[in-house]
């Protein structure tokens, strides 16, 4: 019997060892978050989602960042993905439901947002311009406070909604209507 038990006893530190050595990384320093429109929770049947990742300024430039005229992954990390519940106008383009790659071009007065159908990018180092499905011009202002991290919201105006991108004191509105 007593060698039984030490079987057993042997056998589950054999077992557990593993999981009591396994190492988890820390906070990613540009955490993932999700937009959604409705963005209430309460809300189940949801028009688009995005997932993005959030960087944050930390003394840094938004021209250093997300360089005027290149082509950015509108985050950090994996390149933001945009998902369409249903076939969307967008800035005047109908784009069918389904979830694409989102980058970004900036410009002063406005950036074109890139739909892209390849997924699971990292950054826009593999972009590839023969995915993009759609590329449309949103125009882009002057906001009154500065946001520390890149953010992305929905806001309805009489049209439909804007999908709002803001970052420092810039503020991006590309429209769409379901």
């Amino acid at each position: 019997m007593k060698k039984i038990a030490s079987l057993i006893l042997l056998i589950t530190a054999f077992v557990a060892s593993p999981v009591a050595a396994q190492e988890f990384s820390g906070l990613d320093k540009s955490p993932a978050d999700i937009a959604t429109y409705p963005s209430s929770y309460k809300i189940s049947d949801k028009k688009v989602k995005v997932v993005y990742s959030r960087p944050q300024l930390k003394g840094r430039s938004i021209s250093e960042l997300a360089p005027a005229g290149s082509v950015w992954r509108t985050g950090a990390n994996e390149s933001a993905e945009i998902t369409f519940y249903q076939d969307t106008q967008v800035g005047g383009e109908m784009i069918k439901a389904g979830t694409y790659s989102l980058f970004t071009i900036p410009g002063e007065n406005e950036w074109t947002v890139i739909l892209n159908k390849n997924l699971n990018q990292w950054g826009a180092y593999t972009y590839d311009e023969s995915g993009d499905v759609a590329r449309i011009k949103a125009g882009a202002s002057e906001g009154s406070e500065s946001l520390e991290a890149f953010s992305i919201a929905f806001k309805d105006v009489d049209e439909g909604v804007h999908m709002v991108m803001g970052w420092g004191k810039n503020r991006v509105a590309l429209p769409m209507s379901f």
